[in-house]
């Protein structure tokens, strides 16, 4: 018995039909079903692939640098309530001129608390006062604490706080804005923070002229000690009168010349603030993704934003500009790099953000509403999606197992439509699943390989200034070996049995069992990131529904159609999300340490990146003919990216755009022995690389004869004889310079020995000092062998966990407008009575990283030979040595 119709669906009825008959018609099935399996001509199969890099420049290259139009002065008529960027563009400006504001200088202690007093009256004078209360504050704070295994000490640091309320608000409860005024030496600083500055300064002129009141006051933080190891925020929140009164925090920070700000961290578990965001930001930017990347420790950088959690603790949001963040932390973050649409896009957010918040019930008691953590991204800019961790969990589990239901059902309906035995469809599944794990572990490896490869041959960072490098040398690798195992088994290895179009289908099937099981572990880990696998996973479930449920899951490749169509949204996402995060890591990749292969961590990234977004779709090259070809063709395409890295564009820095970072200090050294003679004075240069080139760049035009690795020659020396500065940690790899004359310093470091008391028939003895100098002092306090600090002057921590915090414990001493000297004592106890011995060495470093110290001739003459691509963030130091 034949069937008639060869292009339906065979219905047939038990009655009247004999096995044979069914033999008969299954045979004619499976060859009807492998004549339709023909392969599209190979050059389909390369604009298959183009289509997609055009989707990615056409749509999200676009989206992702989306801004809105800057609102201008004379606008503000016609849309009252809205934030203003030109006004806050002016303000931008007037803060730039004021130049690096260095904690302790005077352009951070009074102009910019002038500029800002000033701003504040002027904002009051406009302030519907019949509403609105406002209140001023200048925050004089002295403290300490502990943080990566330093004490750090502050005095006099400085902070203009405000609090806007309404009259007919009765509420205690306070949203917090924070920002920071202070730079890193030499840094302008219009990105990192001044942008978030003025953004502030609009904001609560816009609240503080509405018509409309709001539920709970808001405090205005700007905070004048953030780059010196966030002193201000501390000093804020454990001692400030309004600091116990904040329940939400929106810390406003910047890595970069503006751009699109990120949210990249929240609460923790206090999901409601994400619902806020949803309902309110015109713009968003966030992912879960990046708040994991940076809690991770992966990223170099922190912010006030750990202050507020650790020490209130006070929930909130962590956001920041990211664009350009190769000028963050160097004198090309000037305001001309910053557009009045970026200032647009983080005012609307921001200024909608405060008054969702400032408004929210949850307000009044927040730990009523901690319910665990959340997943949160933004797609494409449009639009914001979040769900608690909870619902990730279940999400992610369910369609982990719904994508491997849905291949056994699609093998099972393979089985009854081609005759063949289960068996052997399992047979054939089990070797592609084989091939997808080996896919995977390929689509990680040559990537990283290419890394090793590049390290090994000093050519680390090639894309540092060229980002579109890295389609040749770590996309298209990953691509090569995502799909190379798969496709050299369905050309080498025909089957007659099963026609390639289910084949086909059965190695797409591997690749979303092991992706699925992949989003089981992670999920079981509890990586709330895992919602990208999700996301992909969920998309192919989808599709293959869809094929399942029609006739298409079983005619030819037209089941593809439905997959490429279903892995649009998926891919445009994720593409999205991968060029977001690598375009941020990329500039850091400058800045994180020698010992760190960074082109690791990009490869890493750009391989997920291929899998997630691509992995359903790389393997439908074999849908067309010829598709060794294609891969062919990947692999020249890395040939020729890998030839023009070699050549000049793969040289990784761009003057005053992509610079190599290479701070230094000028440094006069005195070593002085137990009998107070001075043994030994020197100066040289002390260089910190900050990169994996180390300073091989710099031998083009700088002479570095006789520049010597610390750890090679500092021996048992306290802290290698070298006055560091929160770099400890890496002193060893620091390197250092002999000059032969003096450096000069603008003034002297001065510690003064005042007390030497004798306790308990002379095995405890106290020292008392006096320390004056620049804003940024350091202390260094390592005890000899048979002595043990017992009690100083400073947080008692460090001493409390003796087992955690090895010697030599290190000390941060700044000031801000209190320059009076610093009077401090160290008690320490001996396991004998002779103290004609050394009990201790005391190191004391001063740091004059003011631009108004002078630097002497003979170092600014050595600042000139450093190339033009390189920048240093520089200042003269002192280093003594004394044993008592």
């Amino acid at each position: 018995m034949r069937h008639k119709d060869k292009n339906s669906v065979l219905m047939i009825s038990n009655e009247g039909v004999t096995e044979e008959d069914m033999d008969t018609v299954r045979a004619e099935m499976s060859i009807e079903s492998k004549r339709s399996c023909k392969q599209l001509p190979w050059f389909f199969g390369a604009g298959f692939l183009m289509a997609w890099l055009a989707l990615f420049y056409a749509i999200v290259i676009p989206l992702s640098h989306s801004l809105p139009n800057g609102l201008k002065i004379a606008q503000e008529i016609e849309k009252p309530g809205e934030f203003v960027a030109e006004r806050a563009e002016i303000l931008l400006f007037e803060i730039d001129r004021m130049g690096p504001r260095v904690t302790g200088d005077v352009a951070n202690e009074v102009v910019i608390y002038d500029f800002l007093l000033n701003e504040i009256e002027k904002i009051r004078s406009q302030m519907v006062t019949d509403l609105f209360e406002l209140e001023v504050d200048v925050q004089h704070v002295s403290g300490s604490y502990m943080r990566d295994q330093l004490m750090n000490v502050y005095r006099g640091v400085q902070n203009v706080i405000v609090k806007l309320s309404a009259k007919n608000s009765n509420s205690t409860s306070y949203l917090l804005l924070n920002s920071h005024t202070d730079t890193k030496p030499g840094a302008w600083g219009a990105g990192d923070d001044a942008f978030m500055v003025v953004v502030m300064l609009e904001v609560l002129r816009q609240m503080s002229i509405s018509e409309k009141t709001f539920l709970h006051p808001i405090v205005f933080l700007f905070n004048g000690a953030e780059e010196q190891s966030l002193l201000a925020a501390h000093g804020f929140i454990t001692q400030h009168k309004w600091a116990a009164n904040c329940k939400t925090v929106i810390n406003l920070e910047g890595a970069g010349a503006g751009g699109r700000e990120i949210l990249f961290q929240s609460g923790p578990n206090h999901p409601w603030l994400m619902r806020h965001y949803r309902n309110s930001v015109k713009h968003p930017f966030a992912t879960t993704l990046a708040e994991e990347i940076f809690q991770a420790g992966l990223i170099p950088s922190d912010t006030d934003f750990r202050i507020f959690r650790d020490y209130g603790p006070v929930p909130g949001l962590d956001l920041a500009t990211v664009k350009n963040g190769f000028v963050y932390h160097t004198k090309f973050d000037r305001w001309g790099l910053i557009s009045r649409d970026s200032l647009q896009n983080s005012g609307d957010n921001i200024l909608a953000l405060t008054r969702s918040i400032c408004n929210a019930e949850e307000m009044y008691d927040t730990e009523a509403y901690s319910q665990g953590h959340s997943v949160f991204f933004d797609f494409l800019g449009l639009f914001f999606i979040y769900y608690y961790e909870s619902t990730g969990v279940a999400l992610n589990m369910s369609f982990s197992l719904g994508g491997i239901l849905v291949v056994c059902v699609s093998l099972w309906r393979m089985s009854r439509v081609s005759c063949e035995r289960v068996s052997t469809l399992a047979c054939e599944f089990g070797i592609f699943l084989l091939l997808a794990v080996l896919g995977f572990l390929l689509a990680f490896g040559f990537p990283l390989l290419m890394s090793v490869f590049y390290d090994a041959g000093d050519r680390t960072m090639t894309y540092f200034s060229n980002s579109w490098l890295l389609i040749g040398i770590f996309i298209c690798p990953s691509l090569i070996g995502l799909v190379l195992p798969s496709t050299l088994y369905l050309t080498l290895r025909p089957q007659e049995k099963i026609c390639h179009a289910y084949r086909l289908q059965i190695a797409q099937h591997g690749h979303c069992v092991i992706l699925s099981v992949i989003c089981i572990i992670l999920t079981i880990a509890s990586f709330r990131s895992t919602y990208l696998c999700m996301i992909s996973i969920f998309f192919y479930f989808g599709s293959q529904v869809i094929n399942l449920l029609s006739t298409l899951h079983d005619r030819g490749y037209l089941w593809a159609l439905i997959i490429g169509a279903g892995q649009i949204m998926p891919f445009l996402y994720l593409s999205y999300r991968f060029y977001g995060i690598i375009s941020i890591v990329i500039p850091m990749t400058g800045r994180n340490g020698l010992s760190p292969n960074p082109d690791m961590l990009v490869a890493l990234l750009c391989a997920l990146g291929s899998i997630l977004s691509f992995g359903f779709l790389a393997p439908l090259i074999n849908a067309f003919r010829r598709p060794n070809c294609l891969i062919g063709g990947l692999v020249l395409t890395m040939f020729i990216f890998c030839m023009i890295t070699l050549s000049h564009i793969g040289f990784p820095y761009r003057s005053k755009t992509n610079v190599m970072r290479v701070d230094s200090m000028q440094v006069n050294r005195r070593f002085y022995d137990f009998d107070g003679n001075l043994s030994l004075e020197d100066s040289g240069y002390y260089l910190h690389l900050l990169d994996r080139h180390k300073e091989q760049p710099l031998h083009q035009t700088m002479n570095l004869t006789n520049l010597q690795r610390m750890g090679d020659t500092c021996g048992d020396e306290l802290m290698c004889g070298i006055p560091c500065y929160r770099w400890c940690a890496s002193r060893n790899e620091a390197r250092w310079l002999p000059r032969w004359e003096p450096v000069e310093l603008p003034y002297p470091t001065v510690l003064k020995l005042i007390n030497k008391t004798v306790l308990d028939n002379g095995y405890r003895v106290r020292y008392f000092f006096q320390l004056s100098g620049p804003p940024n002092l350091g202390l260094f306090v390592k005890p000899k062998l048979g002595v043990k600090l017992l009690k100083w002057s400073f947080d008692q921590k460090m001493l409390d966990y003796a087992g955690t915090y090895k010697p030599p414990l290190q000390i941060l001493i700044t000031y801000g407008k209190d320059s009076s000297p610093i009077d401090f004592y160290f008690e320490l106890l001996k396991s004998d009575d002779n103290l004609d011995m050394p009990v201790f060495e005391l190191g004391v470093s001063g740091h004059y990283a003011s631009p108004t110290a002078r630097r002497d001739n003979s170092s600014l003459e050595f600042l000139k030979t450093l190339p033009d691509f390189a920048y240093s963030m520089e200042w003269p130091s002192s280093y003594e040595r004394h044993i008592f």
